[in-house]
């Protein structure tokens, strides 16, 4: 296995280069990153005064078109002790490479690879199993709807599940069983075929309007453009059979926390609106398609947030750190 290096965003942060093989595109890599909690003073150690979440592992994936490069998030689980990882899946951000097409897939299921390498590099063994220390899910978007369906595969391998604005149902509900055969068999026969581009930039926009200058961030505008990147036949029907299998109802046994915006507003024309709202995602539908994860979920809806409750404006954006601490402190105590 390659050794850790210094990653592209400094500071506490490493990254390691996982090989997943070949695929007709050729070389497939995905990109592990880590940031360790402080070791604890001598005398913390000798009083027993352990970090909240000492014995825990945080493993992050990233939505569509994105990548990992939020320092304020795995500050908040290494400042309580937690090990925290994120994972740029095969073909996204640091993950891609010369000649790959950026994001494809074929079928979610084909991360359990990605995830498995992840979970063995940090050490908890093939599965993720293999290991007393506690494991965290936490994804957004895209990468909470494959973390869903990973969980609910691989039951007992997580103890909690938290996702920032999952991508659980399609939007606008009712349009998925309308439109999945007609992708399904586009899939089949031209699976490399692109969809028209209708991202107008305006979710980038907002984000930037709303930029906190006490928590300022650097994005890689190759790695998560401004306009979503290239959405193909292949790619939606694994998405959307995803969707059918949440809608179906899953099996996640851990606890799931899902954070979400307190309202939808369509990205059509810009408007201020967009700077407090959900432009990417139908917010409603996602919190009933929540409810069918497992038997113990919690929904906490933001007002004023961002699709990426994290990115959002900085009182959203605290009341969203708010949440998350009070979801962890109260899953730390029930264990």
């Amino acid at each position: 296995m390659a050794d850790w290096i210094p990653d592209v965003l400094g500071d506490e942060f490493e990254q390691l280069t996982l090989d997943l093989g070949i695929d007709e595109q050729g070389p497939v890599v995905a990109t592990l990153v880590r940031a360790l909690p402080r070791r604890p003073s001598l005398w913390a150690r000798a009083s027993g005064n352990r970090p909240l979440l000492d014995g825990v592992d945080v493993l992050y994936v990233h939505g569509w078109s994105d990548y990992f490069f939020q320092k304020r998030l795995a500050r908040f689980w290494t400042s309580r002790g937690a090990r925290f990882f994120a994972l740029d899946l095969r073909k996204y951000g640091r993950s891609l490479r010369d000649g790959q097409t950026p994001g494809y897939i074929a079928d979610l299921a084909i991360y359990d690879e990605d995830i498995g390498a992840a979970l063995d590099a940090m050490g908890r063994g093939e599965g993720g199993i293999e290991s007393d220390r506690r494991l965290i899910l936490l994804g957004h978007s895209t990468g909470g709807l494959t973390l869903s369906l990973w969980a609910s595969r691989h039951p007992g391998a997580a103890d909690a599940v938290i996702l920032n604005s999952p991508w659980l149902e399609f939007q606008f509900a009712p349009a998925r069983a309308a439109i999945a055969p007609m992708v399904e068999l586009q899939a089949r026969l031209r699976p490399m075929e692109a969809a028209p581009q209708i991202d107008l930039g305006f979710y980038t926009r907002a984000q930037q309007e709303v930029a906190d200058p006490d928590d300022p961030m650097e994005v890689n505008a190759v790695w998560r453009p401004a306009q979503t990147m290239a959405v193909y036949a292949g790619w939606l029907h694994a998405i959307l059979s995803g969707h059918k299998a949440v809608a179906s109802g899953l099996s996640i046994t851990a606890p799931v926390c899902v954070l979400l915006s307190a309202r939808f507003v369509p990205p059509t024309r810009w408007s201020e609106d967009l700077t407090a709202a959900d432009s990417v995602l139908v917010v409603d539908d996602i919190a009933r398609a929540a409810l069918r994860l497992g038997p113990s979920v919690t929904v906490e809806r933001i007002d004023g947030a961002l699709h990426d409750v994290f990115l959002s404006r900085h009182e959203a954006r605290e009341d969203a750190y708010a949440r998350l601490d009070r979801w962890v402190r109260g899953w730390h105590a029930s264990r």
